[in-house]
């Protein structure tokens, strides 16, 4: 008789998808059929996303009111609304590794977006929205940044990105900077290595597409704060984008051609005895964890996983070997901070609140559930509104601290998603408090910058 369900922490399958059957159609929705008829029995991942209330209404509208009720061509538009966040499995699911019934929704929707893209059913507009290499281009040029940021700002503009990217035309967009933070990271001064009985005492930045070309500003603030620490660390060689965009439309390729450009320089740093810090949680995890599962073979991957941080796991770890300075200057108020999904599937504990709970002067309520941006997920036209729907929980919890009232400051390490939970305290009114991300909180509270 099968078990109820997990009494274990679920575990990763590497992802087989280099073998010729992972792209057989028949037997991909064969393995979907499987999963969902779980799933039915189940239902108890109803509220992380859209992916399963299409499932379930697609069950109980259907003829029979079962599965077998259901289009098979009908399976894609549950394939559609999973943006890869994970949290069913690592979170809900009873029924995942190594629990018998092997059940692994992600990387089975993930195995169905990989046959679409290989079928040439991805839009172009959708590869050219998840290229953010080529969006970063144009960062850090002058005239041309201000054009660009200028244009995309008037609503004749986001009318033609909505007809021809499929940008939605109320969806909050990053803007590029006018100084990269490649270009405007300062040296670092600090000389003397000490590594912890837990941690390095250098660390490498991997800036991310992100961070590098849109928020140049939260490179800043790690690296003053690395600074502040005496932290001797320096800016990765060369990088390009972690490949997470491709991985959420299937373009399995892009990925392994993202994998060969990055793993071989950041092995070397990893060999060098440098931790490596990524400001972004989804490009963390992309270390971490998926490209880990694509390529288990390869001794220069798991070497960069294992030296691969996220900032305040490695804050706190730095803490524990007594050599994280506490000399806050100015407390934050009171704080409402969302863990994003890509943090909590790096299974490292509340990191972050754990930091900024040790800031005098300071009221940090914490929520672990989605913020619905999603990647490219939450800015599309068919997408963004379920989107904000999604995340409205998350809005108005947070606008309801403990401390009574409104938070004077909200973030989420995920820079996206605090930026979607910004517009949705705007379009909900929830009041309109400080959006500042985790890492410029804490070089705010060591009075690093000003408030």
């Amino acid at each position: 008789m099968a078990r109820e369900g997990n009494l274990e922490a679920p575990t990763r399958h590497p992802l087989d998808w280099r073998n010729p059957d992972f792209y057989d159609e028949a037997k991909c929705f064969a393995e979907l059929e499987r999963i969902f008829e779980i799933c039915h029995g189940c239902r108890r991942c109803v509220s992380l996303c859209q992916a399963f209330p299409t499932l379930f209404d697609l069950i109980d509208e259907g003829k029979t009111g079962e599965l077998d009720g259901v289009a098979k061509a009908d399976y894609w538009k549950v394939v559609d609304q999973c943006y890869m966040c994970d949290l069913c499995y690592m979170t809900k699911c009873p029924y995942t590794p190594p629990h018998e019934w092997n059940l692994d929704f992600p990387h089975t929707m993930l195995r169905a977006k990989a046959i679409k893209f290989r079928k040439g059913e991805v839009k172009a507009a959708e590869k050219l929205l998840a290229s953010t290499d080529v969006h970063g281009s144009l960062a850090g040029i002058p005239v041309v940044v201000q054009t660009v940021n200028a244009v995309n700002r008037t609503q004749p503009a986001r009318a033609l990105m909505e007809n021809v990217l499929g940008v939605h035309r109320d969806a909050w967009m990053p803007e590029l900077a006018t100084r990269t933070l490649r270009r405007a990271a300062p040296e670092s001064r600090a000389a003397q290595v000490v590594d912890g009985e837990r941690t390095p005492g250098k660390v490498a930045i991997f800036a991310t597409c992100y961070v590098n070309c849109n928020e140049p500003g939260i490179g800043l603030d790690l690296l003053a704060i690395l600074e502040h620490n005496g932290i001797p660390y320096t800016l990765v060689e060369k990088e390009r984008c972690c490949g997470m965009p491709k991985l959420e439309l299937g373009d399995l390729e892009s990925v392994a051609a993202a994998k060969e450009a990055n793993i071989p320089v950041l092995a070397r740093y990893a060999r060098d005895g440098f931790a490596i810090l990524s400001a972004v949680p989804s490009c963390t995890l992309m270390f971490k964890q998926e490209i880990p599962l694509m390529f288990p073979d390869d001794p220069d991957v798991q070497l960069v996983k294992e030296a691969m941080w996220d900032p305040f796991e490695y804050f706190s770890a730095r803490r524990r070997d007594g050599l994280l300075r506490t000399d806050f200057q100015r407390g934050l108020g009171k704080v409402s901070y969302q863990v994003p999904c890509h943090s909590r599937v790096q299974n490292m504990g509340r990191k972050t609140e754990e930091i900024l709970k040790l800031i005098p002067d300071t009221e940090v309520q914490t929520l672990e559930r989605c913020s619905g941006h999603a990647g490219t997920y939450g800015v599309k036209k068919a997408t963004h509104p379920v989107a904000m729907k999604i995340g409205k929980p998350v809005f108005k919890n947070m606008a309801q601290h403990k401390g009574g009232g409104t938070p004077d400051v909200i973030g989420s390490d995920c820079p996206l998603g605090g930026h979607h939970i910004a517009q949705g305290f705007e379009v909900n009114q929830l009041g309109a408090p400080k959006l500042m991300h985790p890492l410029t909180m804490l070089a705010t509270a060591y009075g690093l910058k000003n408030p």
